[in-house]
């Protein structure tokens, strides 16, 4: 078992910087490739960004590309999402997910979810 828990989200005004925190206990978070995912309102949850258990290879969904970045510590078993440049399409319910190494953007795989924060980008 692993839980996460998600941090940082709040408001901010278009073109404004947010970074997102999840922290992780339970089984070794070394052994899971994180993601984070979000939710719009009326929308399908969707693939945001993904990094191996390693943190030497990260992918991004084409609308967050450049603006978004994704890291881990191991170490302090913390997941980020450093998110620059916000529009308001942004504007949703973030949530962090552990999976398998074969997860990436397939949110079917993914195994453990946290509960997620909000982030709302004003105009």
């Amino acid at each position: 078992q692993v839980q996460l828990v998600e941090s940082g989200g709040g408001l901010v005004q278009a073109g404004g910087s947010l970074t997102l925190s999840c922290a992780a206990s339970g089984r070794s978070f070394m052994s899971y490739h994180m993601a984070w995912f979000r939710q719009a309102p009326g929308k399908e949850r969707e693939y945001v960004a993904a990094i191996s258990w390693s943190g030497g290879t990260s992918a991004y969904a084409d609308s967050v590309k450049g603006r978004f970045t994704i890291s881990r510590d191991n170490d302090a078993r913390r997941l980020y999402l450093q998110m620059t440049s916000l529009k308001p399409e942004d504007t949703a319910i973030y949530y962090c997910a552990a999976g398998p190494p074969e997860s990436w953007a397939s949110k079917e795989l993914y195994d453990y979810w946290g509960q997620g924060t909000q982030v709302t980008v004003s105009s």
